[in-house]
């Protein structure tokens, strides 16, 4: 059992607000992104928990509303996805024009 660190009030975890003060007991972030038009109808809810449970939890949402599923990672593995999302990420391919091949065949020649 933990205190509401508003009034003092002993509060259970299982508590969202405390139920003497209404003082929120869990501080999170929430975010929702689109799917991608294949899974038209669905959403993926991330949120950031702070205080004693620290997490990030990724749920899936279907067209109604409803949660189909959900997982938690620890801060170690939300780095992890956060640095696998950034390197990963598509970067447009060089077009290379003939005088941009010229140029860097010049280039290479000069050295």
């Amino acid at each position: 059992m933990g205190n509401c660190p508003r009034c003092s009030q002993d509060v259970e975890p299982v508590f969202r607000f405390c139920p003497w003060c209404g003082q929120p007991q869990r501080r999170k972030l929430v975010e929702f992104f689109r799917a991608h038009p294949r899974d038209h109808g669905r959403a993926l809810r991330v949120s950031r928990y702070y205080g004693d449970e620290p997490q990030v939890r990724l749920s899936i949402w279907d067209e109604r509303g409803a949660v189909e599923g959900a997982v938690s990672l620890d801060d170690d593995e939300a780095e992890r996805l956060a640095r696998f999302l950034a390197a990963s990420r598509l970067r447009p391919r060089r077009r290379w024009t003939i005088s941009a091949a010229l140029e860097a065949a010049r280039a290479t020649l000069a050295r």
